[in-house]
């Protein structure tokens, strides 16, 4: 089986720098796994690595959409499995790297039959949830599918919307349907490597700082860019993405500047403790602390070890 390297890590625990260690050791390509970074236009909030950087390493699945189309996690496999076969067709190792946890499931376990979207279904809950607010259409998430309520924020109303549809109509919990899933991925043998702070507080502090440094690099002025576009809205998977909700709501005039940051590092941290949620259940995976030191030695060392076996 051929081997690809998944790299998986909470926003800010340093996997970007990790990945350009990792490719300038190994004969290794990046494949980005991150729902933010394939959206044209949208560079400083998702941490999209610098042209430069690019030029360097080179990320596929990067700037692969416009913000007003839609990107899925099915769309993200298909993609992520084509690229996976033309790294190895040139005799070059697949390197995942990113924080999208939904995305590397889907591409590890495989799609589930789930049913298209049914868009009456979608206006009665969208109008359920102006009534009653996302919180409490979660509550009833958590009574229908536990198991799905627990991954799924209490505001996230794509992901809760998605959830209560399908129960509507299949009567069966997306839990349940996913843990069905066929898989597709037969011949790759996955190497998993999760990058991640020890110190929760660590984390949380990496995260203001990284924020405000992008507030610094123009993130307001980048959001301000898309909110005058006129075709996108907040509701949009792109608008969603974590800091634009709440930067686009101080352009919207619905907040200040101060308000609006202090929400966007907020929902980052909230973003980091769901990411790390995800990576404590996760099988097969040994994780490192990213601010241990000597850390990018000690993962080449494993990564290589494995590789190793992978060719005996």
């Amino acid at each position: 089986m051929l081997p690809a390297i998944l790299l998986k890590g909470p926003t800010a625990s340093g996997k970007t720098a990790l990945a350009l260690y990792l490719v300038d050791r190994l004969p290794a390509d990046i494949v980005s796994v991150d729902s933010g970074q394939v959206y044209r236009g949208m560079d400083i909030g998702t941490a999209k690595p610098p042209p430069e950087v690019l030029a360097r390493a080179p990320h596929r699945l990067v700037d692969i959409v416009d913000p007003a189309d839609t990107y899925s996690a099915g769309r993200f496999r298909a993609d992520a499995l084509a690229a996976i076969r033309e790294i190895h067709a040139a005799g070059r190792i697949p390197l995942l790297v990113g924080g999208s946890m939904l995305y590397f499931r889907t591409l590890e376990s495989g799609l589930a039959a789930l049913p298209a979207a049914h868009p009456a279904l979608r206006a009665e809950l969208d109008e359920r949830a102006r009534q009653q607010g996302w919180p409490a259409l979660h509550a009833e998430l958590a009574s229908a599918d536990p198991a799905a309520a627990a991954r799924i924020h209490p505001n996230d109303a794509h992901r809760i919307q998605r959830a209560l549809e399908v129960c509507a109509l299949t009567g069966r919990p997306l839990s349940e349907i996913r843990r069905h899933a066929t898989t597709a991925n037969e011949g790759i043998r996955f190497v998993k490597i999760v990058l991640a702070p020890a110190s929760r507080e660590a984390l949380r502090e990496r995260i203001e700082r990284r924020f405000m440094e992008m507030i610094d690099s123009g993130f307001i002025a980048e959001v301000g860019r898309l909110h005058a576009r006129g075709d996108l809205h907040r509701d949009m998977p792109s608008i969603r993405a974590v800091g634009y909700r709440q930067l686009w709501d101080l352009h919207a005039g619905r907040c200040t500047r101060a308000d609006a940051i202090r929400r966007g590092i907020v929902a980052t941290q909230r973003l980091a403790k769901r990411q790390l949620t995800w990576l404590r259940s996760e099988p097969d995976t040994v994780r490192h602390d990213a601010l241990e030191p000597g850390v990018n030695t000690h993962i080449l060392k494993r990564v290589r070890h494995e590789l190793d076996d992978a060719d005996h």
